[in-house]
């Protein structure tokens, strides 16, 4: 019998394992991408070999951005197409969200390419008639074009209990945005794609011109978004 100062020691939690077990694709997946990682880059698009998660493919998919929050499925594991109850490729990541939450979720995703952030979900699938309870863990990490910019992602899906009637969709319990390159926590507060300043032009009021005065076109001058806008100037004769 073990005594009270030993009554903890060599045990491990069965629930603490279990938890353990079912997150294996989730950690094989984001370890493979790390192990892909430069320094100060993340890994490219081409550099993902199937053979390097052989045990997590069925929960494993890659997606393209299609704009700032919003991002296209390209591959899918069998298990997402399970809880959709389709081939979900071609389909928007955000399918797989109730819509109360998508906003919330569209603000990660603008992270995880903006940053670039690797963003972890914590997800109950909504509930219905001949849907049981649903628990569902996500991890999308950001990815390079073969252009080199950050357009593509990593991620993978892994639930618990009996899908049920599909689709099922999930709304967000918690999620955990980190910068991908720092692993240090970032806000995910949602990102305006930024407006260009729209080219001002400058022209005397035909009133105020002098008899004689031609209008002769100036140099043209370069705006603050780098457009080049015309400006008139006055030139006077006094013959």
């Amino acid at each position: 019998m073990l005594g009270k100062s030993g009554k903890d020691k060599g045990i491990v939690s069965m629930t603490e394992r279990e938890k353990m077990r079912r997150l294996a694709p989730l950690r094989q997946v984001e370890a493979y991408w790390h192990g892909l990682c430069a320094a100060d880059a993340v890994p490219m698009r081409s550099q993902i070999d199937p053979r390097g998660m052989e045990d997590a493919l069925e929960n494993a998919f890659l997606m393209e951005r299609i704009a700032p929050s919003m991002a296209k499925i390209r591959v899918a594991g069998t298990h997402l197409n399970d809880i959709m109850g389709m081939q979900i490729a071609g389909m928007p990541l955000s399918c797989l969200i109730a819509p109360p939450d998508r906003e919330r979720f569209g603000e990660a995703v603008t992270r995880l390419f903006a940053d670039p952030a690797i963003v972890r979900l914590d997800l109950t699938a909504e509930g219905g008639f001949g849907k049981p309870d649903l628990e569902a863990h996500m991890i999308l990490l950001p990815l390079r074009s073969d252009f080199g910019d950050q357009t593509r992602a990593l991620g993978a899906l892994i639930s618990h209990g009996r899908i049920g009637r599909t689709p099922r969709r999930f709304t967000l319990r918690h999620v955990e945005v980190t910068a991908a390159l720092s692993g240090k926590p970032v806000t995910a507060a949602p990102m305006e794609p930024a407006k260009p300043d729209a080219p001002v032009m400058h022209k005397a009021p035909a009133a105020s011109m002098p008899r004689g005065a031609t209008p002769v076109p100036a140099p043209a001058a370069v705006s603050a978004t780098g457009d080049r806008t015309s400006h008139l100037r006055l030139v006077v004769s006094n013959d």
